[in-house]
């Protein structure tokens, strides 16, 4: 009965071992899947809403894939994109275009090294932001529109608010 005894109390170790082990692991696994579930959210649109006030945006955020700054103009929602062209300046505009302008579709997203209508399918290359207007393609907000402090694109309150008309009030509902 002492050996039966011992052989009991092993395996109820060895159970017990590897229930712990499976908790650890089913606790470390439910931790990775809520970082990466944050890290998700977080990196694809990690710029707040801005309400009002001057958009200010670091340069230092800005590189080859677009970045989409939301922004609150007095209850109209809007987006204003910058991307860093191939040959190093930031060029900015606003994320609609003039033509599909009214369907709630009117607005880029980036694939490669384009950007692409979501009403129409146009393609448009990054390049080409802030150098054309008229068509479907991102409305530029030119150098004479914003300031470049060295360090940060400042876009005006006052300017985003004269343009806000650009966006329906169904812009990117869908």
């Amino acid at each position: 009965m002492n050996s039966k005894n011992q052989t009991s109390k092993g395996e109820v170790q060895k159970f017990n071992a590897k229930k712990i082990s499976i908790i650890a692991v089913g606790v470390v696994v439910v931790i990775l899947i809520g970082v990466f579930a944050v890290k998700g959210v977080i990196g694809k649109n990690d710029t707040k809403v801005s309400k009002g006030g001057d958009l200010v945006i670091p340069k230092s955020e800005v590189n080859e894939t677009a970045k989409f700054y939301p922004y609150n103009a007095n209850g109209t929602k809007l987006e204003i994109l910058a991307v860093k062209a191939s040959d190093g300046t930031i060029r900015t505009a606003f994320n609609t275009c003039q033509i599909c302008n009214g369907s709630p579709r009117a607005y880029y997203k980036q694939e490669g090294k384009e950007l692409v209508c979501q009403n129409c399918g146009n393609r448009f290359s990054m390049d080409m932001v802030e150098k054309e207007r008229g068509g479907c393609n991102p409305i530029p907000i030119m150098q004479e529109d914003k300031i470049d402090d060295g360090t940060n694109i400042i876009i005006s309150e006052e300017f985003i608010l004269k343009n806000k008309n650009l966006f329906t009030a169904n812009w990117k509902t869908k």
